[in-house]
């Protein structure tokens, strides 16, 4: 009996799958461990939040419908338990203008978002015709999260700093990607495939990118550190000139 069979195969990246976006959805916990620490939330943003809720919730939704589509399933139900608590913490120590503004976003964008999408698919279509509505709504909602990152990686090229672009997330967003892309491919379910090819080459960009400017501002500030000591050892021989200067005199 072949062990490498498309069904096996499909469950090895759907399980792989599972593993590597469990470890995403804990990727904030540092930030949170922080903002337990100091009581605030304040410098921190709840979007990235509430958007991973909404993409975890309308992938469950999908794999309800779908059915039998169990890897789908159990990472998003735990997902959508991870944002909960995450998007509940930061209303707890947010500043006011925050807290009203998180919790708008929550009842609009997830709860409102979420609702329409669930309205619109159960009153307008039924079976495989829902299920395919569903499915773009996921894709395009995903191809617009891994779209996302160009505005940090803009800001890597202008300020030739990583410092907002961590290579371990990248590094794991990209292995993230590949691992639903091929666990889609698989199954045959392009809806789950499709965006995941955006997000492997998001990812290889982001890390090449990570590359080219780890060293870029290390070099900047080495740069100005011998511009400045230049500057200073010029003042000292003109100062030393100069008191010469007076002593002949």
């Amino acid at each position: 009996m072949a062990l490498l069979t498309v069904e096996n195969l499909a469950f090895l990246f759907g399980l792989l799958g599972n593993l590597v976006s469990f470890l995403v959805f804990l990727a904030p916990m540092p930030t949170f461990y922080t903002i337990w620490k100091k009581k605030s939330s304040e410098g921190f943003q709840s979007l990235p939040y509430s958007v991973a809720f909404l993409s975890a919730s309308l992938l469950l939704y999908y794999a309800f419908l779908k059915t039998n589509a169990y890897m789908i399933v159990s990472i998003n139900g735990i997902g959508c338990v991870i944002e909960t608590i995450y998007l509940l913490m930061y209303i707890m120590y947010a500043p006011k203008k925050a807290k009203l503004f998180t919790i708008k976003l929550v009842v609009l964008f997830n709860f409102g978002g979420m609702g329409l999408v669930m309205l619109v698919s159960l009153l307008a279509y039924k079976g495989s015709e829902r299920v395919s509505l569903v499915g773009w709504a996921c894709a395009i909602f995903n191809l617009a999260v891994f779209a996302a990152p160009l505005s940090i990686m803009r800001r890597v090229i202008r300020t030739k700093s990583v410092e907002f672009m961590p290579f371990t997330l990248s590094f794991f967003l990209t292995l993230c990607a590949t691992m639903w892309f091929f666990y889609g491919f698989f199954v045959k379910d392009y809806y789950i495939a499709l965006p995941n090819v955006l997000g492997f080459l998001f990812g290889i960009a982001q890390m090449t990118l990570y590359f080219i400017y780890k060293n870029a501002k290390k070099e900047v500030e080495t740069k100005n550190v011998e511009v400045e000591i230049s500057k200073d050892i010029e003042k000292n021989l003109e100062l030393k000139e100069g008191h010469v200067g007076d002593l002949k005199m």
